[in-house]
């Protein structure tokens, strides 16, 4: 009987322990180490879930952060063919987030600077990293390349990093083996073709930006006389009006993003970000009445200024060497102005095109004023009033596929429609 017993007993644990449906179980969070690669140092951002450090630690992050970093540093240890690498352990903060299979909880986020000693091939080293690991023994530690300039991976996007390995105890021997990272080698010509496809990109994805130069150059095909738009200019005054404009504004934001970028301006963002949108509404409102006719290339310029060092908080995030920086800030305002260009060709046969026909009044006067709608809201959200509008405006900025197209179509369509439609050359437009 005793012996029935004891196997009713061992049946039924084994039963709680292993017959327990698998959804019960709750996967715990796992720490996230990213690298972003420079030319002589390497940073670390990395991603701690709280409770495990504060079991591994016994340290309480909220009030003991010295003391945090003192542990971080010793439990973060790279080298290079025996040579140990300096580690500084910067800022410190908790944070919210939340995992895949798992709910929300906090975490450290903590900023470190690995150096290697002189000579060191950067590329190529030994992370040792068990931090938590080495008390919590189901601990993960993903360790993933964020950024590096010289494989052209540049973006800041977590989701893009790409992951060299992970970290996490041998249960047969309970070490925690340091993690070897070999990087593939880089090249100049790959950061130099990334930063040009970084400048494309930006640009296609600043709607504020690409509305600015736009609605700049929307009165371009017209003559103002009496506070007014009153006639249709010629072909060729139209095309010379447009490309001032352009090259005044590529000028503009080239100048303040090379002084931006070599000279480290610490500027707030929300000043920048307020100038542009109120440069659109400026523009918006230069398209209805004439505020500066024939001015238009001046203006340009001095409104890409701000522009321009918009643009160059892309750059100073990446921490670039002087040489690095040079490059980058030509291959970037390259991509700029391909694609600017690009644009630029596309929209010239639609203004002058609509501008000739009865309708291009209405067109203009309609584009405007939805521009200074939406610059309005840009505006406002920029200086803390966050609205509808400006939401409206940036979701409808995210389609800029849909947008090249209908731009394409519509400068075939205005093409075919100019060698249709007699050039009104003293039209009155209002």
């Amino acid at each position: 009987m005793k012996h029935l017993v004891g196997v009713v007993v061992a049946v039924t644990a084994a039963l709680l322990l292993f017959g327990a449906s698998p959804a019960s179980a709750h996967p715990m969070p796992h720490s996230v180490v990213l690298l972003d690669v420079h030319e002589t140092s390497v940073t670390a951002e990395l991603q701690i879930p709280l409770g495990d450090l504060t079991t591994a630690s016994k340290l309480d992050a909220a009030t003991q952060q010295d003391a945090l970093r003192d542990y971080l540093a010793a439990h973060i240890t790279p080298a290079s063919d025996g040579a140990a690498w300096s580690v500084s352990v910067g800022a410190l903060s908790i944070t919210e987030a939340e995992q895949t299979s798992t709910g929300p909880y906090q975490e450290l986020d903590a900023t470190v600077v690995l150096t290697p000693p002189s000579g060191a091939d950067i590329r190529h080293f030994t992370f040792a990293y068990d931090v938590v690991v080495h008390q919590v023994v189901t601990h993960t530690v993903l360790v993933s390349v964020r950024q590096d300039w010289s494989t052209g991976q540049i973006s800041e996007d977590a989701e893009s990093a790409t992951q060299v390995g992970t970290i996490q105890i041998d249960t047969r021997t309970m070490t925690v083996a340091p993690l070897e990272v070999n990087l593939e080698n880089g090249s100049t010509w790959s950061g130099f073709v990334a930063m040009v496809e970084l400048g494309g990109s930006h640009i296609l994805e600043g709607t504020d930006h690409l509305l600015f130069l736009l609605i700049l150059l929307l009165p371009a095909p017209l003559l103002a006389a009496g506070g007014r738009w009153r006639e249709i200019a010629g072909a060729r005054t139209a095309v010379v009006r447009i490309g001032r404009t352009t090259l005044a504004f590529t000028v503009g934001h080239s100048v303040a993003l090379a002084v931006s970028a070599f000279t480290h301006l610490d500027i707030p963002a929300w000043p920048v970000e307020s100038f542009i949108a109120a440069s659109i509404l400026v523009g918006a409102v230069h398209a209805i009445r004439p505020i500066f006719p024939g001015r238009e290339a001046a203006v340009a310029g001095f409104f890409g200024l701000g522009h321009g060092m918009a643009f160059s908080f892309v750059l100073a995030e990446m921490q670039l060497s002087t040489g690095r920086l040079a490059l980058s800030l030509f291959g970037f305002n390259l991509g700029i102005e391909l694609v600017q260009l690009l644009l630029v060709a596309l929209a010239l046969p639609v203004i002058v095109g609509i501008a000739r026909t009865r309708k291009g009044s209405w067109f203009r006067i309609v584009g405007a004023a939805l521009t200074g709608v939406a610059a309005s809201g840009w505006l406002l959200a920029r200086l803390g009033w966050d609205n509808p509008v400006a939401a409206a405006a940036d979701g409808a900025g995210a389609h800029t596929t849909g947008m090249l197209i209908a731009l394409t179509v519509a400068a075939i369509g205005a093409l075919a429609w100019t060698y249709v439609v007699p050039h009104p050359s003293k039209e009155h437009v209002s």
